[in-house]
């Protein structure tokens, strides 16, 4: 066994850097050092202070966590880092592995993916949160002069409203209360509207933003027989909706989309390695540099986690970056 280091949620709101072991990488394993991680504000903050419903402990786990909800747990899954033992093919590769944050790890081979040539390795860490934005794009389904708005202009919704931005035809609006994300839509070549200056009679509506207010919203700019895809987790909040107005004569519909599943018009040909490989080739794309808003040391991360909790640490994903090299 050697030892690297690794960020602990102790208890809800308490976060520390521990010690743990990492054994040798066995014949089908590699060994990796990390570069840089990102946090992902949402759920990781939802984990952070312990607003994980009782009722999801398993189904939130994620890939490498160590530990269990409320805490102590090590969690997290945007990590980007370099093979430095393993099959020849990846000694030496940048790779994206959903796995915390911490300093070295090993896991099978089979569990990392190479970033692709034209991919900065900062940048690669968003590819978690693009594919679950490849994803609720499978679920949604939209159709050439499709005209869909993304409320939410976190993390994901970003992502998601990038995607469709690309699309040839479709019309795409980012939605959020926050003026100050105008600059992040317009980074990404997205218009940008507060809500109550938002066109509705939308065939679709992407929901990220996690809050009863947003997936009103949401409903309410859709046309007739219009779907709403819910990507937000809402952790331990209840959410409140008004069902009647509209609802049943329109034929309006909330469809949920979440990575944890391949969605089912891809699932007889698409596997989660797939996906993976296709955010990370989309990721060539310099315009989701937008998306990274500033930089914190590995040993900055008890302090970092709580500032982004209570939102004084403010932006969309926080990137961590790892000393350049790491005594085992």
């Amino acid at each position: 066994m050697e030892t690297a280091r690794a960020f602990q949620i102790r208890a809800p709101g308490v976060g520390l850097i521990v010690d743990v072991e990492v054994p040798r990488p066995g014949p089908t394993e590699v060994a990796v050092r990390t570069l840089f991680s990102g946090v992902s504000r949402g759920t990781e903050t939802t984990v952070f202070t312990g607003r994980v419903p009782r009722s999801q402990y398993e189904v939130m786990r994620a890939p490498f966590q160590r530990g269990d909800f409320p805490g102590p747990v090590i969690y997290g899954y945007l990590n980007v880092g370099v093979v430095e033992q393993g099959p020849e093919a990846l000694v030496g590769r940048e790779v994206f592995t959903l796995f915390p944050h911490q300093t070295r790890f090993v896991v099978p081979a089979s569990a990392v993916t190479l970033v692709p040539d034209g991919v900065p390795a900062r940048r690669a860490v968003l590819a978690g949160t693009v594919e679950t934005a490849v994803n609720a794009l499978w679920d949604a389904a939209p159709l050439i002069g499709d005209r869909v708005a993304v409320v939410g202009a976190g993390m994901v919704g970003v992502c998601v409203a990038r995607l469709l931005a690309r699309m040839p035809g479709v019309e795409v609006t980012l939605i959020d209360v926050d003026a100050g994300r105008a600059a992040t839509a317009d980074a990404l070549g997205v218009p940008f509207a507060l809500p109550e200056a938002a066109s509705g009679n939308c065939d679709l509506v992407v929901h990220t933003s996690a809050s009863s207010a947003g997936l009103q919203l949401s409903l309410d700019l859709l046309g007739s027989e219009g779907s709403v895809i819910e990507l937000s987790w809402y952790g331990d909040r209840e959410t409140t909706v008004t069902l009647g107005g509209s609802f049943h004569s329109s034929r309006l519909s909330i469809r949920a989309s979440q990575v944890g599943a391949i969605a089912p018009s891809r699932r007889p040909r698409r596997s989660f390695s797939d996906r993976l490989a296709l955010a990370l080739h989309l990721l060539q794309d310099s315009a989701f540099d937008a998306v990274l808003s500033g930089t914190s040391r590995f040993d900055e991360l008890p302090a970092v986690l709580p500032g982004i909790a209570d939102g004084s640490l403010p932006g969309l994903c926080r990137v961590i970056e790892y000393p350049a090299t790491e005594e085992g």
